[in-house]
């Protein structure tokens, strides 16, 4: 018995989440730094309380209805096969709910979708196993592979411990950089396989698809490092292509434009951002 108990106890130690899986187990979609997060979450959360409510009054009305029309309580079965009225009923109420959530989510469906007025056009394509990115009207472009001291630590037999990189499979050798407050279109390709970027801190998610151009948007609110993944099985290193996006101050992005363009002068980029004039979706095609 004793034998018993100490295996079962191992088991349910075995089974049991560390402390790091613990830590990143978060039941509920995160709210990130995006306006289409938050409407994404929110609307989340909506449909949430309503399917709440209805679980809430049809077990609600089950529980009460076997409790107090128990056999033993003395209930006879009533002798009528069907009713018109309450068949009306339990159809109009389902359609109105229905109709009241697909009101909201069609508009936000809407909005994500709308990628007119961008301040920014950044054409992504996927690679095994990397992202190249190019600004559109800017001359520039570049391509973002795994950060070298990740792609060491993950090679078998290196001698590297990879919990001692920071941000281990998610950091890469050159971001994407975007300014703060700006409302960026990504169009998003693949050059071999499908592959899809992902960014949870912007709520957006879509597939790069080789001879197809798919696009988002998102505008940031907050200055900071946001990191994501290709989010598709694309092939053998899939899980060492990560996102990396730097959302810098308008000065500060005016500076890396500049730079990247060979030199040139943080006014005369800037210059170049505020004339262009908005890219549409006719345009691009």
């Amino acid at each position: 018995m004793k034998i018993v108990k100490y295996a079962a106890g191992m088991l349910g130690a075995a089974l049991l989440p560390t402390g790091a899986a613990l830590a990143a187990w978060e039941l509920n979609m995160p709210v990130g730094v995006t306006e289409l997060s938050r409407d994404i979450h929110g609307l989340h959360m909506m449909i949430f309380w309503i399917c709440v409510l209805i679980a809430c009054a049809v077990f609600g009305v089950m529980i009460y209805s076997i409790v107090k029309f128990r056999h033993s309580q003395g209930a006879v079965p009533a002798n009528f096969d069907h009713s018109t009225k309450a068949e009306i009923i339990w159809t109009i109420i389902p359609v109105a709910i229905l109709v009241g959530m697909a009101i909201p989510a069609a508009a936000t469906l809407v909005k994500i979708e709308d990628t007119r007025n961008s301040n920014l056009t950044i054409k992504v394509t996927g690679y095994q196993w990397k992202w190249e990115y190019e600004y559109l009207d800017q001359k520039v472009k570049f391509f973002s592979t795994l950060a070298r001291d990740s792609d060491a630590a993950r090679q078998t037999g290196s001698g590297v411990d990879p919990s001692t990189v920071p941000n281990y499979l998610l950091e890469v050798d050159k971001p994407l950089v975007v300014p703060v407050n700006a409302k960026v279109r990504v169009l998003l390709t693949s050059n071999d396989v499908i592959h899809a970027w992902w960014v949870p801190a912007f709520g957006m998610k879509k597939d790069a698809i080789p001879g197809f151009v798919n696009e988002l948007w998102f505008r940031a609110d907050e200055p900071g490092i946001y990191r994501g993944q290709c989010a598709e099985l694309c092939g053998r290193d899939h899980g060492f292509m990560p996102v990396v996006v730097h959302v810098k101050s308008q000065a500060e992005y005016d500076s890396w434009l500049a730079e990247q363009q060979g030199g040139g002068t943080p006014a005369a980029a800037a210059a170049q951002v505020e004339n262009a004039a908005p890219v549409t979706a006719a345009a691009a095609e």
